[in-house]
């Protein structure tokens, strides 16, 4: 007999599985690395900006030593950039570790945390990882139903989910309906604003949510630099929210978990308005490339405020890993988010124009 080892709760997860990289996809289909396409993970097509790259070569003169724990120099570039204090400020290995941080800080085995159907996979695991029951709400109209997701808040809810926008679907909340929220929740119960996807917000629809942190203790706003500051491959994000929610998360937090050559680089690219800019810029481009052509092919898609779009490629179950299959033979690697409930969908990341250009050439090839 097999000895079986940790909770059950944890054996039960299924790891997280991320776009397939490259050197995958051409070592299986024997393909030419250099002619593959990859419009799977939501990465920047500019790549990482410059003055990023500068900075981690400086900062290579003093790898041999260990990064600063506390990250003092990145702290107060996001204190000048978003007005709060240091000891407001999670560092991440990515916001994925901000999440994580926040079900282990605060939520016991067996206490509720509440999240959106078609929201990030990555809430769903960090849930299980730390033996909780996850109170998943269905979604309304491939996004979330705040007065369901209110609804459902009980006893023994002890954190909130929100993506805004979200992640796999593109769908956006007004301020006016998060704030709403923010007003019911009891405030004992912790609620994670994700917001990943915030800078490629148009300037209408963006708000002010660390006035929300300053106004609601059991609010963490979390944000990334592996979208739109194109820092994907360091693995760097933060959380804010006041000191009785960060002094827990810093706690249970690596003491070296953002490294060097990533905090030099964070604060280049947070300081880098241009490339921000123009990585805004490429992605408003190429959504109304994506969708143009969409409109002109017939296929239903959610309007989307993300660097990606959720399209449907067919109407049986098979459609999405069948769809997906021909076009990472034809060297185009999209996201198949059957995982996610949504088997007759692909997300597709906007890319720079001639890579989004190839990829309808091949769908249209596929559905032919």
């Amino acid at each position: 007999m097999s000895i079986q080892f940790g909770p059950d709760y944890v054996r039960a997860i299924a790891p997280y599985q991320g776009g397939k990289p490259i050197s995958e996809v051409a070592r299986e289909f024997g393909l030419n690395e250099a002619d593959i396409i990859k419009l799977a993970s939501n990465e920047n097509p500019l790549g990482m900006p410059e003055s990023a790259k500068q900075a981690m070569q400086q900062a290579m003169a003093d790898i041999g030593r260990y990064p600063d724990a506390n990250g003092f120099a990145l702290k107060a570039t996001i204190t000048a950039k978003y007005g709060v204090p240091a000891d407001w400020i999670t560092l991440g290995n990515g916001s994925n570790d901000i999440l994580e941080l926040a079900t282990h800080a605060f939520v016991q085995p067996t206490q509720e945390v509440i999240y959106a159907q078609y929201s990030f996979a990555v809430y769903a695991l960090a849930t299980q990882a730390v033996g909780a029951r996850a109170i998943v709400v269905p979604a309304k109209n491939y996004g979330h139903d705040l007065a369901a997701m209110a609804n459902r808040i009980t006893a023994d809810t002890r954190l909130i989910f929100i993506a805004n926008p979200n992640n796999p679907t593109g769908t956006f909340l007004p301020a006016a309906d998060i704030e709403a929220f923010l007003k019911v929740v009891p405030q004992h119960i912790v609620v994670v604003l994700d917001e990943a996807y915030n800078e490629y917000l148009v300037s209408e629809l963006q708000y002010d949510s660390i006035a929300w942190v300053r106004q609601y203790p059991n609010l963490l706003v979390s944000r990334t630099l592996s979208k739109a500051y194109g820092l994907a491959g360091l693995r760097i994000g933060f959380g804010i929210a006041q000191p009785a929610v960060t002094d827990l998360l810093n706690r249970i937090r690596q003491p070296f978990n953002v490294n060097s050559l990533a905090q030099a680089a964070a604060i280049a690219a947070l300081n880098d308005m241009p490339f921000l800019q123009r990585s805004a810029q490429i992605n408003a481009d190429g959504y109304r490339q994506l969708t143009q052509a969409f409109d002109a092919m017939d296929l239903e898609y959610v309007p989307s405020y993300g660097n990606f779009v959720l399209v449907r490629v067919g109407s049986d179950e098979g459609a999405g890993a069948r769809v997906n299959l021909a076009l990472l033979k034809q060297g185009i690697i999209v996201r198949p988010v059957g995982n996610y409930g949504l088997p007759q969908w692909l997300r597709i990341s906007i890319g720079l124009p001639e890579e989004n250009a190839a990829f309808i050439d091949a769908l249209k090839k596929v559905l032919a």
